[in-house]
């Protein structure tokens, strides 16, 4: 009796069955990552640094020239903290005005059609296309006491340019662009009938936008704010000519930085530089983090975070 042994094959799975066409599913790929990874990344990173990174650490560079007292002699002199509280104050206050009438444009342009809308639609972009300086020398022609808008104000007792409101005014007017642009994709894609079915329910019209709406515009609203404020304090072009740059009463930092580089003080205006780079940087942080917050609370943006 010859030795046997005894193999086990083990039977194949079963195939996929193919779909009607005939074609058999392809596998799905285990990898996630898209081919080139490696090399994108750090191209990115090399862009960013190049473009970024390091002309903002040359500015920290400059400035630890500097010593303390000298540092201190150049951020925290009566010039200098009054063009701080211009510069943030009248920058908080545009974007906050524009969150309320911003949401006003975009809910008008997304909600209704009129004769002109598109029109009105394209007119919103024009603060991106038009040149700084082009604007502030609008504005100042139109605000000035003897301007088309200026003249009746001053009757009036309120004296727009070559004063604080005229910062305002040109602030608001460059940075309403980035809240309506922000708001206009968001309310496009929120559905009437939401609205709608709230109200068969009962509730007024208050309590639709603050229990239906509201909670979906918070987390845009807010970008919205952020993006609007960091282009209100970074503006120099608009500003310098309807302020009229005085010392004390309408000088922003921007144009305190480039009185310091004129006068060849470039650490001096480093160190202001600075100072505006990481106060800017604390606020628009907590505006994040408060975002954050927001989309967690009412679950708007999660599952796309």
């Amino acid at each position: 009796m010859s030795d046997s042994s005894l193999v086990i094959i083990p039977t194949p799975p079963p195939a996929r069955p193919a779909p009607p066409g005939g074609f058999r599913a392809a596998p799905i790929p285990t990898r996630r990552i898209l081919p080139g990874f490696g090399l994108s990344l750090g191209y990115t990173v090399f862009y960013l640094g190049l473009i970024v990174l390091i002309p903002l650490s040359a500015a920290f560079l400059k400035t630890f020239n500097l010593t303390w007292h000298e540092f201190g002699a150049a951020v925290w002199n009566p010039f200098a903290i009054a063009s701080y509280k211009l510069s943030f104050g009248m920058s908080l206050a545009a974007a906050a005005v524009n969150v309320v009438f911003g949401l006003l444009v975009a809910w008008v342009l997304t909600r209704y059609d009129f004769p002109g809308r598109k029109l009105c639609d394209a007119m919103v972009d024009l603060p991106f296309a038009l040149p700084t300086a082009v604007a502030g020398v609008a504005l100042t022609s139109l605000y000035n006491d003897h301007g088309w808008l200026g003249q009746p104000l001053a009757a009036l007792g309120l004296k727009v340019a070559y004063a604080p409101l005229g910062v305002f005014v040109a602030l608001t007017f460059i940075s309403l662009p980035f809240v309506v642009r922000t708001l206009q994709p968001v309310l496009e894609d929120l559905e009437p009938e939401i609205e709608e079915a709230a109200a068969t329910l009962g509730a007024s019209r208050w309590q639709v936008f603050r229990r239906v709406l509201f909670p979906v515009l918070l987390p845009p609203l807010l970008t919205g704010f952020a993006l609007a404020f960091a282009r209100a304090l970074g503006e120099y072009g608009s500003v310098v000519f309807i302020s009229g740059n005085r010392p004390l009463e309408t000088q922003i930092t921007p144009e305190l930085i480039y009185e310091e580089i004129g006068e060849h003080r470039i650490p001096q205006a480093t160190a202001l530089a600075v100072v505006m780079l990481v106060t800017s940087f604390l606020v628009l942080l907590v505006i994040n983090l408060i975002q954050r917050w927001a989309r967690k609370r009412t679950g708007v943006g999660v599952a796309q975070n």
